[in-house]
């Protein structure tokens, strides 16, 4: 108890971690990533600059936790979307919420696309290039193989090689968004012209 009898507020630490990587991602979306430093994060929180070091070893740390936040977001929608699907359902569901094909994957492509020259930098850290892997690509061996079974796919599909090229185009397409915009169609195409030919 503080001396004016007040009871200190407890803070969650691990909240107030994911509250500063959120701020960063608002002002990364907002002003771009050049205008991201920790100077603008704490103003976006309204607290002190000094304020995010009880939280963060470094300013790097920040970007690593915004980055694995994004990646959490999208988690989270995938298990929403995919609930109960299976196959290229399941499969077109969850690549719904990688590919920039609506205002918020779109939003969410410059975020992410912002981050990569900056963690690469870090990739010498044991934990760098952590918060930037495709956490869903079980979900798309899952799906691919469940539509082998179920026959939406021929028998020799090869899953693994096909697997690869849908984890690519998840990254693929988003730097085409940030360079060259496309509708949600053309996004769309491209991973239907890897499916296509497996399709029976």
């Amino acid at each position: 108890m503080r001396e004016d009898g007040a009871v200190p507020r407890v803070v969650d630490h691990d909240e107030r971690r994911r509250q500063i990587a959120e701020a960063l991602l608002v002002v990364a979306a907002r002003d771009g990533h050049e205008s991201v430093t920790s100077r603008a994060v704490a103003k976006e929180l309204g607290v002190a600059t000094g304020s995010l070091w009880h939280y963060f070893d470094g300013f790097d740390d920040v970007v690593r936790a915004a980055a694995a936040e994004v990646t959490r977001r999208t988690d989270e929608r995938i298990a929403a979307a995919t609930a109960g699907l299976r196959g290229l359902r399941r499969l077109d569901a969850l690549m719904r919420e990688v590919l920039p094909v609506d205002a918020r994957t779109r939003a969410e492509a410059h975020v992410v696309v912002g981050f990569w020259g900056r963690l690469a930098t870090l990739a010498s850290t044991p934990d760098g290039a952590t918060p930037t892997l495709a956490t869903w690509q079980d979900g798309i061996r899952e799906s691919l193989d469940e539509a082998v079974a179920d026959g939406e796919l021929r028998d020799r599909t090869p899953t693994d090689a096909v697997m690869a090229l849908l984890r690519s185009i998840t990254y693929g397409q988003q730097v085409v968004e940030v360079t060259e915009p496309q509708d949600a169609t053309a996004h769309l195409a491209v991973l239907h012209s890897i499916l296509d030919p497996w399709r029976r």
